[in-house]
């Protein structure tokens, strides 16, 4: 931290200069002695970075006011610390099992879905001799219902109904 002369003595001004530009200024607790001691470089932080740190902020209903230099160190601290609660806050929902893995929730949901679509379609071979008789009963003497005709009919109306289905996505992408 110190910066010496060439004979090893210790050039204090340097040295000074130095230590403020490399120390944490929420952990200093004095103001800077000399007004025009230099600033310390910025880097360039990455537009989707401050927004992201904008963004957390006022999630978290704290004003996130992002300077045209970028974001002060505070607002970046303060982020910083709110993200690190949420990240807390995911874990402890996942190991109370409130939250759960997204790849598994989707494949349930499909194999859910196929189970459901799988019983629609074999259905209609179920129901088509019993509603035949049933209607033919209804209808009175001298009209029949055809089985096999009322299984294909009945088949039409699922196929089509599964198709307007299969076009509803789910929620989860």
């Amino acid at each position: 931290r110190l910066v010496l002369f060439a004979d090893g003595s210790i050039d204090a001004e340097a040295s000074d200069q130095r230590r403020a530009a490399m120390t944490d200024p929420a952990k200093s607790r004095a103001a800077p002695k000399t007004p025009t001691a230099p600033k310390p470089k910025l880097k360039p932080v990455p537009e989707a970075a401050v927004a992201s740190v904008g963004e957390t902020l006022r999630e978290e209903g704290l004003a996130a006011p992002v300077t045209s230099g970028g974001t002060t160190f505070l607002q970046a601290r303060t982020a910083n610390e709110v993200m690190k609660a949420q990240e807390r806050r995911i874990r402890l929902q996942k190991l109370k099992g409130e939250l759960v893995d997204r790849a598994r929730a989707e494949t349930l949901m499909f194999r859910l879905a196929r189970e459901e679509r799988d019983a629609w379609v074999t259905w209609p071979a179920r129901v088509a001799a019993l509603m035949a008789s049933e209607l033919s009963a209804a209808l009175g003497e001298g009209i029949t219902v055809e089985a096999a005709q009322m299984q294909k009919v009945l088949e039409a109306h699922v196929r089509a109904q599964l198709d307007s289905l299969a076009d509803i996505r789910s929620g989860l992408g």
